[in-house]
């Protein structure tokens, strides 16, 4: 497994309206975050949040290209970025579900004190599949092909590389100590969006081997 430092190259907030980030998604403009009674948009250019929807946001954040989906409690929200309505839920597998993300038609969920990330169907919630980890599991997020998901514990937090099918550890960025990732997001190229919890704190990590 390989194993390198994080490189963080800037921090937002803390933020007036949030007394912690949670989840965390990117749709191509805007960095979403979630803040318990609401999902912000912040634009990662200027540091400041530039529109915020009023929903149940206490954790995982994903984008699917056109919604926002947003775990709340037992359920997962499908939402309408432009208005915040929301258009459908589907139930979420188990308590304590922490990141969230979209890729390859399928929600990916992480599961905190479960340690796990389970792999659902979007429209009826269904269990496809279940990778397990060693660590809590905190953040998810898929870029190139890559699944990678944040761990928090203990006062040490990582990122890591896993093998989609197996859910083996190919590769860990780790954190300063004392420095925790709640939700995790890639800008689909050479960054890494790690919401702080309670910091209050939206930090970019850069991806390994990425310069751009």
């Amino acid at each position: 497994m390989k194993q390198t430092a994080a490189e963080i190259l800037c921090e937002y907030g803390p933020f007036n309206e949030a007394d912690a980030v949670h989840g965390v998604s990117f749709d191509g403009q805007h960095v979403w975050f979630a803040s318990g009674d609401k999902l912000n948009a912040l634009d990662p250019e200027s540091g400041k949040t530039v529109r915020s929807l009023n929903v149940t946001a206490n954790a995982g954040t994903a984008f699917d290209g056109r919604h926002l989906f947003q775990i709340a409690g037992d359920r997962i929200q499908k939402i309408d970025p432009d208005n915040g309505q929301v258009i459908a839920t589907i139930p979420a597998p188990g308590e304590g579900c922490s990141g969230l993300a979209w890729a390859e038609g399928a929600l990916w969920v992480g599961g905190y004190e479960n340690r796990n990330i389970q792999q659902l169907d979007p429209e009826t919630g269904k269990v496809l599949n279940t990778l397990d980890s060693d660590r809590f599991v905190t953040g998810v997020t898929w870029v190139d092909g890559e699944l990678w998901h944040g761990t928090w514990e203990n006062s040490e937090s990582d990122l890591r590389h896993i093998r989609q099918d197996t859910g083996e550890v190919l590769e860990s960025i780790t954190l300063p100590a004392g420095v925790g990732v709640s939700g995790l997001e890639s800008n689909g190229n050479d960054r890494f969006f790690c919401g702080g919890g309670g910091s209050g704190k939206l930090r970019v990590v850069r991806r390994p081997g990425k310069t751009g």
